[in-house]
């Protein structure tokens, strides 16, 4: 076990390594395996999202804009406005995520790994449950 996995959250392949965990900012390094779809579309209720490429190439819609995120790029999502992440790309993609303020914790992501990662398929209801406790609107 490396020393930090205790801040590792895994959901399905996806990996989550939690950085800081305040009331002001969620940041946390998201590696995102090849040909990976992440969390339907949504939108945020109360908090602003920047994603920074790291490794790999993260494709990025926002309101229907797909965007290729290369290491040392950025985007900026603001509140309110439909987006998701994917790996469209045969090699795997990791970002730094920056959530602000911190109201989407790591909680939410437990939550939603013991909804993803349980017996049989999802539930969608239960995902979208999971979501709307924690501020996000699936679109």
């Amino acid at each position: 076990m490396e020393a930090d996995d205790r801040d590792l959250v895994r959901i399905g392949d996806l990996e989550l390594r939690f950085r800081i965990g305040e009331p002001s900012a969620t940041v946390f390094e998201f590696r995102v395996p090849p040909r990976a779809r992440v969390p339907a579309p949504h939108h945020h209720a109360e908090a602003d999202e920047i994603v920074y490429g790291l490794d790999g190439i993260l494709t990025v819609t926002l309101d229907g804009v797909v965007r290729e995120l290369a290491p040392g790029e950025a985007v900026f999502i603001p509140r309110g406005r439909v987006h998701h992440h994917e790996n469209r790309h045969p090699g795997p993609a990791r970002a730094l995520v920056v959530i602000t303020p911190g109201t989407i914790t790591r909680a939410y992501f437990e939550e939603l790994a013991a909804v993803i990662d349980g017996p049989g398929r999802p539930d969608p209801e239960k995902v979208h449950a999971v979501m709307a406790r924690h501020g996000l609107v699936p679109a």
